[in-house]
């Protein structure tokens, strides 16, 4: 039976049940049909043309057509032609659209967007390249002591040169015997630039005087660390690794008899061990195929003053070494 229009122009759908003849011949065939199986097909004619559109239209339960209707338009709707509803939007063929750029084929800008890409490499430079736009320096291992010095003063190989106040590169003799080295600078040494001052460079002092040396005749000093660590802690690994090329250069240049490795950071950082001081002390050891004796440091021996008796025996064995060395280099000749 028929929507009422009303009811269809509020749901946006009148458009679509405009037959062929007319809206009035339309409502007249829909009240025509008095039998059931026209009461059905014009149930049903609503329903399928609304469902079209997603929307299930009301059916009416009124059987009797409205007065006044010809016969001629009590026509079974099966036996007349199905009007098709209007295409919607969705089955509406889509426009035509260009083409996706190929691959290959870089998507179009407006030629004022992005420009300032132009002025900027494809990718960041490597470090290679970067070290490549650097001067070109020589190496460590080729350096005299004025260069190596210079390059000790301006070195930023790790980061220990953020907080320094100065670098200690080392003092003394530099044809020296005899060569002391420590592990790092304290805050005194970062200050002055030199290594084992203030009360432990004094009993460093008095510890040599007992052999007849001094710090500025024929002994040499020097530490494995160039800057100090923040707080006086251990240095790092990395920065051990980083700084040894320059005392590796500083014993090549002085070319010692004998080197006292004072402390367990010092001997384990030369020796490229783990051990104890404990364990270390008492031996020969050897480092860039020099003698090396092991020892208390002296800023340990001021807590400590029971152990001096045992330096001492570490410094004799270090002066009967460096006496053997001398006598061997000797016979050599």
């Amino acid at each position: 039976m028929a929507l009422h229009e009303s009811a269809l122009e509020e749901l946006g759908l009148a458009p679509m049940w405009v037959r062929r003849g007319g809206a009035h011949e339309a409502a007249a065939e829909l009240a025509a049909s008095d039998s059931d199986a026209d009461v059905v097909a014009n149930e049903a004619q609503p329903v399928e043309v609304a469902s079209a559109v997603g929307v299930e239209a009301p059916v009416s339960h009124e059987t009797q057509p409205p007065a006044g209707v010809s016969n001629a338009a009590r026509e079974p709707l099966e036996s007349r032609e199905p009007v098709r509803a209007e295409a919607t939007p969705a089955d509406a063929p889509q426009a035509r659209r260009a083409p996706p750029p190929a691959a290959d084929e870089a998507p179009p800008f407006p030629d004022d967007d992005f420009a300032w890409f132009d002025d900027l490499p494809a990718a960041p430079p490597s470090d290679a390249e970067a070290k490549s736009n650097e001067p070109a320096q020589p190496g460590i291992d080729t350096l005299d002591w004025t260069a190596l010095e210079a390059r000790v003063s301006a070195c930023e190989r790790c980061r220990l040169c953020e907080r320094r106040t100065n670098t200690v590169f080392g003092v003394g003799d530099r044809e020296a015997d005899w060569m002391l080295i420590g592990e790092a600078p304290g805050e005194n040494e970062d200050k002055q630039g030199e290594p084992f001052v203030g009360q432990a460079g004094k009993l460093l002092d008095n510890m040599l005087r007992s052999l007849d040396l001094a710090r500025g005749t024929n002994v040499y000093i020097a530490n494995v660390i160039k800057c100090r660590p923040p707080g006086n802690r251990n240095p790092e690994p990395d920065e051990v690794a980083r700084c040894e090329p320059y005392l590796q250069r500083q014993v090549a240049l002085v070319k010692p008899k004998l080197i006292v490795a004072l402390g367990r950071f010092a001997a384990q950082s030369l020796l490229k061990t783990e051990a104890s001081i404990s364990s270390l002390r008492g031996r020969v050891h050897e480092y860039e195929g020099v003698p090396v004796v092991v020892t208390y440091h002296p800023a340990y021996l001021l807590r400590s003053l029971g152990d001096k008796s045992k330096s001492w025996q570490d410094l004799c064995l270090a002066r009967d070494t460096w006496r053997k060395a001398g006598a061997e280099g000797d016979a050599a000749k």
